[in-house]
This record gives C-alpha cells, structure tokens and sequence, in this order.
C-alpha cells in the first residue's frame, strides 16, 4: 500500500527556513512524480511544485518561485522541500503528494507555521 509520511514542519520567523521531508513507500518511487501541495487556513488545497522521476524537470508555483527548492533522492525513497525566505503567508499544512495507478495518494501533512 502506498505510504507519504512527511516531517519537517514546526514554527519560523519571517525570513527563515526550514526543510521538509517526505518518505515513500509501497510503490516504485523512482518512477513517479512527487508532488508537494499546501492548504492554508480557510483556502483550498494549492499545487506548490513537483519533481519528475528522475529529477529532471521541476515546477514551482509563482509564489514559491526563487525561495523553494524541490528535490528527490531515488535511493532513499524521499522527496525533499526546501523553503528559504519564509514568508507569513506561507503558513500552511504542507502535503506530499503523489499519483499511482489513477488514484491520488496524501500524506498526512505537516504544519509550517511562519510567524514572528
């Protein structure tokens, strides 16, 4: 069975970083997709970027562009969110993500909080 297990989140200041994680497990990660997303509180789930299979193509959403950093290890089975310059509005429970089969799978989330 597919498993997205993210870790990383907690509170930062404005301007700060932080890395998330997500472990993968019960498919062939390297060969899918990973996508992170976000929902902020009382708005819709939002795409934030994804990473192609093997890395080779990345996408950010413009409000994340030069501040996230999308990236993957095939080896380790995670896919990795960097956020630098963190921002209030990026506070937000943030997902893993990932399509097998048809069928989207989620994890549970993990809560960033930006705040001063």
């Amino acid at each position: 069975q597919v498993q997205l297990v993210e870790s990383g989140g907690g509170l930062v200041q404005p301007g700060g970083s932080l890395r998330l994680s997500c472990a993968a497990s019960g498919f062939t990660f390297s060969n899918y997709r990973m996508n992170w997303y976000r929902q902020a509180p009382g708005k819709e789930r939002e795409l934030v970027a994804f990473i192609t299979n093997a890395g080779g193509s990345k996408y950010y959403a413009d409000s994340v562009k030069g501040r996230f950093t999308i990236s993957r290890d095939n080896a380790k089975n995670t896919v990795y969110l960097q956020m630098n310059n963190l921002k209030l509005e990026d506070t937000a429970v943030y997902y893993c993500n990932v399509r097998v089969g048809g069928m989207d799978y989620w994890g549970k989330g993990t809560l960033v909080t930006v705040s001063s």
